[in-house]
């Protein structure tokens, strides 16, 4: 599917999910209780590129583990809401917060818990591997799975169509 709506040339934040979009929806489980993810190094590339190419970028969690607040530092994102048991409550406040209209809002989602706060975005965006009824809302489906590049996809292609590439 390709995005058709809305005018990508209005987007000017990115929305994301961590486990099934910043990293393939796999939990490491050790016997400390420490649960490890991976995240791609080509995401990471293009959410760094489009912070510093002056967009906006905020990451809406319901886990709230130590090691991905630390990966989400080092990535320079500022507006981290690990924890977040509403979606909504926490991509309402931000946005109220930051000044930003929900139409010009890109939030990339893969499962349940997001689709609430997706449907309050100007383009709802998932990973190929998002479920069904993530599928059905989206404005845009990403042709890789979450943690494989999904995230660069629509960075890159929202950038690419306003030259911010």
């Amino acid at each position: 599917m390709s995005i058709t709506q809305p005018d990508l040339t209005r987007i000017n934040t990115f929305v994301f999910d961590v486990d099934g979009v910043l990293t393939d929806g796999l939990l490491y489980c050790f016997a400390d209780g420490e649960q490890v993810r991976a995240f791609n190094i080509k995401d990471g590339f293009a959410i760094k590129h489009a912070i510093r190419q002056g967009y906006n970028l905020a990451i809406i969690s319901a886990k709230n583990e130590p090691g991905v607040r630390t990966r989400l530092e080092q990535l320079d994102i500022e507006h981290i809401f690990l924890g977040a048991d509403d979606k909504v409550d926490a991509l309402e406040d931000y946005l109220y917060m930051q000044g930003i209209h929900p139409a010009t809002v890109a939030y990339m989602g893969d499962d349940m818990p997001d689709l609430e706060a997706m449907e309050r975005c100007g383009l709802r965006a998932c990973p190929a591997d998002a479920a069904d009824d993530i599928k059905e809302i989206s404005t845009f489906i990403s042709t890789r799975d979450g943690g494989k590049g999904a995230v660069r996809e629509l960075i890159e292609k929202i950038m690419k169509a306003q030259d911010t590439w």
